[in-house]
């Protein structure tokens, strides 16, 4: 069974990004019939908060993406120290105690002499009697994992292809802090393997990541997860956008974005797959193909979101906006074309089948509309009457195009534009149309 997961830090709200990421894993595992999980990775106790992990939850629930099941790291704690000792005793990681500038310092003069500011790994050469002097000094030792030629470094992406590091070029990652605290790296190791997780997709940023963390499932004898690296989001201007960090979940919300919306446009960029506005996540679930996911950066256009939600709207029946608008079905399938939100719709309903304020007219078109209301109280008042009112009109004043239509439309609506007036006459009905018109009058 495919299982993958989403693993967010519950340090703030989600933002574009996360969102995807956590779409690309979800579209995987429900394809396949798999499981998609929820890892809050809450490590960094300072800023993790239990209010921006409920947060995350939510906004996975309103996209329709509740996970199958949800595990936290700040209670697999003692899980992670039994694996360091283990991989401590194989040789795996090792203790060092270099403070940050002393570190930095060595960066300097191994840059100074042209050389990659790659750690030395002096603290491979203290003794146990220079770790004991060390500890009666009050000094605390972080904790470093070994990188080995010897080791994977070489696998087949599913976006990218055939990917590698170099371990030699790179420093032992740090896996834990001096104070104890876990870094990304190790945890995530850890997590995946219990949990058995069989397929990794994240952003190309943590490609380098990836090539060391396959050297941890080695070294702890474990089957690593398939990866794959979709490249990052830009703006619509192509370029790498502090506005793509903080626009989320509760924008979309607060803009009156639908899930659909979001699921529709974020899965479907960076493909050569069209954009469309679908109105169930089946046809998302059915086409999804990792596979597909190109190397360019993919460009997030915030106005072809919006653009993108009316067009589904135009689509949706009254039953999927049940309970959120006042309008009738009728009423629904007449407006949905002229609306960008759900909340649009019920500006309508005082339209519909409520009052308005009668309209400013000219003398001249005040003249008009009392033709208008006296042709109209003898029509029959069936699906065709705005066609026989119109044509009744035109007859006998002889106006046509916009003078005609234009003050009707203000009088009977208040709207100088809105749905089409055929459609919606009749369920104006004649009695509010017949007031409405004398009103303007």
């Amino acid at each position: 069974m495919i299982v993958t997961r989403f693993a967010p830090s519950p340090t703030g709200r989600l933002h574009v990004g996360n969102v995807r990421t956590a779409l690309l894993n979800w579209l995987l595992a429900r394809q396949a019939g798999g499981r998609f999980l929820l890892r809050l990775d809450d490590t960094d106790s300072a800023r993790s908060t239990e209010a921006f992990a409920q947060s995350i939850r939510d906004d996975l629930a309103w996209l329709g993406m509740a996970p199958d099941a949800e595990e936290k790291q700040s209670d697999r704690m003692a899980r992670y120290e039994a694996v360091l000792e283990q991989l401590a005793a194989a040789g795996h990681v090792y203790r060092a105690y270099e403070t940050p500038d002393e570190l930095d310092l060595k960066r300097k003069v191994l840059l100074g002499r042209g050389l990659p500011p790659v750690y030395d790994r002096a603290a491979l050469a203290l003794t146990d009697d220079d770790h004991a002097r060390l500890a009666a000094e009050g000094r605390h030792p972080h904790w470093r994992f070994r990188l080995s030629a010897d080791l994977p470094h070489n696998w087949t992406d599913l976006v990218r292809g055939p990917s590698h590091i170099d371990p030699a070029s790179l420093s032992d990652p740090v896996i834990r802090r001096a104070d104890g605290s876990w870094l990304y790296m190790l945890p995530s190791v850890i997590d995946d393997v219990d949990m058995g997780v069989t397929h990794v997709v994240r952003g190309e940023d943590h490609v380098t990541n990836t090539g060391i963390q396959l050297q941890m499932f080695a070294a702890m004898g474990a089957a690593a997860p398939l990866f794959g690296h979709a490249a990052l989001l830009t703006g619509a201007d192509g370029a790498l956008s502090k506005r793509l960090g903080s626009i989320g979940v509760a924008e979309f919300r607060d803009r009156g974005i639908e899930p659909i919306a979001v699921k529709a446009l974020l899965a479907r960029l960076g493909t050569s797959l069209p954009v469309e506005p679908l109105t169930s996540d089946a046809p998302l679930i059915a086409a999804f193909d990792i596979g597909h996911l190109g190397r360019a950066t993919a460009r997030f256009d915030e106005l072809e979101l919006e653009r993108l939600n009316a067009a589904i709207l135009h689509h949706f029946d009254h039953a999927a906006v049940a309970g959120r608008t006042q309008l009738s079905a009728a009423e629904w399938n007449l407006v949905r074309g002229n609306i960008s939100s759900v909340a649009q719709a019920d500006i309508w309903k005082p339209v519909l089948s409520g009052d308005i304020a009668a309209p400013a007219m000219a003398a001249e078109d005040r003249a008009f509309l009392a033709d208008a209301a006296e042709i109209l109280a003898a029509l029959p008042f069936d699906e065709a009457v705005w066609g026989a009112l119109t044509a009744a009109l035109k007859e006998k004043t002889g106006r046509k195009g916009k003078p005609l239509f234009q003050p009707l439309r203000l009088a009977l609506t208040g709207q100088p534009h809105g749905p089409d007036m055929g459609a919606m006459l009749p369920l104006i009905g004649q009695a509010r149309a017949l007031q409405r018109l004398r009103a303007a009058i």
